[in-house]
């Protein structure tokens, strides 16, 4: 089936580096766009050296390849007054351009929101800061474990005897990617509709907060109390017994919420109590009782009782399971397999299989293409 690509036509400039906004950058690419990376000249964007691990491609990390794919280079020193100019031509050419700069540092260089727009009246500016454009944090570096910390998150994680557990994923960068991508989107819909063009921003604390609005209303909402971790099993730090992730014979069984009176009998075990004021000692009595027979024991045994219940798996069980084989989640882009976009359109999924470039791997082109 032909990739959805509703955004044919448009053309992104991606002015960013690391995560957040070239994976802004990717998922427009992904939806049709034309994206364009603009990168120093000699060393590129920074992530081309950022190693997850030892895995090399191309003299690049995996996660750059990753999160370029399907995009093309030009090397611009905005330094450089003709360089400079180049850019801001391209943006009279170009409906979105994404930027990641610290907050101010744009502006500086000549190739901010206000100087790309003046170029371009009808641009989508789409910009990603640490953590706005002011402030006593603004200066700081937007590293996604620094906003982590300074965002209260890693406060929800682990059981009531950790100190502060950080999600093991670069949450802030890739939600801060989503959210922008939701704001350019609405912008350039606006467009379509009065032709103005828009300065759409957020940050990585903005969207670490959001991504917290339903436990942080209810803090906000309940005389400012603090939830209190489980002591034993912590997956949820507000939701009562049975929640959590318990250990089996032979692996790791997830539990969600449920009437302990309906789990009770199935587990032989009396959860007679309070599921929230007793939680840690219920939560005890299940992980002990759990880890008397397999995880599949369990899910046969669970499930048909419509007991919400799932294995907790690896990448390789996922990866082998007919369940994710069916999504068709994997691609080939550039001799790396990757995962495709997460969304089909009228049931053709969304995603480009073209590789990463090169550094001003299409810099003549687009020069020739634009005049620059």
């Amino acid at each position: 089936m032909t990739p959805a690509r509703p955004l044919a036509g448009l053309l992104v400039i991606d002015m960013a580096q690391f995560l957040s906004g070239p994976s802004a950058a990717l998922r427009l690419g992904d939806l049709g766009a034309r994206v364009i990376k603009v990168e120093r000249p000699g060393e590129g964007d920074i992530c081309r050296t950022l190693y997850l691990s030892d895995t090399d491609i191309g003299g690049a990390s995996t996660l750059f390849h990753a999160i370029n794919r399907g995009k093309q280079s030009i090397a611009l020193d905005y330094k450089r007054p003709e360089d400079r100019a180049a850019l801001l031509r391209l943006a009279g050419h170009a409906d979105v351009v994404i930027q990641n700069f610290r907050p101010g540092v744009a502006d500086r260089l000549g190739v901010g929101p206000a100087q790309l727009r003046a170029a371009n009246p009808r641009l989508v500016v789409g910009s990603i800061s640490g953590y706005g454009e002011a402030g006593p944090w603004a200066g700081l570096p937007g590293q996604d474990l620094l906003a982590q910390a300074l965002s209260g998150v890693m406060w929800l994680n682990g059981s009531a005897e950790d100190g502060p557990v950080p999600v093991g994923l670069s949450i802030a960068d890739m939600l801060a990617g989503h959210v922008l991508v939701e704001g350019i989107l609405a912008a350039l819909v606006r467009r379509g509709i009065d032709g103005s063009g828009a300065h759409v921003e957020t940050s990585l604390i903005e969207a670490l907060i959001d991504f917290q609005f339903e436990v942080l209303t209810t803090h906000l909402n309940d005389g400012g109390r603090l939830p209190r971790r489980a002591a034993v099993d912590n997956a949820h730090a507000y939701l009562a017994a049975p929640y959590g992730v318990y250990r089996t014979a032979d692996g790791w069984l997830a539990l969600a919420m449920m009437p302990l009176a309906k789990l009770a009998p199935l587990l032989d075990l009396d959860l007679a109590g309070d599921g929230f004021a007793d939680r840690d000692a219920i939560k005890a009595r299940i992980a002990g009782r759990l880890t008397a027979e397999t995880t599949d024991t369990w899910i046969g045994r669970l499930r048909p009782h419509d007991i919400w219940c799932a294995p907790v798996l690896d990448w390789p069980a996922l990866l082998s399971s007919e369940a994710f084989k069916r999504l068709d989640m994997l691609q080939r882009a550039g001799g790396l397999t990757t995962p495709r976009a997460p969304l089909r359109i009228d049931g053709a999924r969304a995603g480009a299989s073209a590789g990463a470039p090169g550094i001003d791997e299409h810099g003549a082109a687009i020069r020739r293409e634009f005049d620059l």
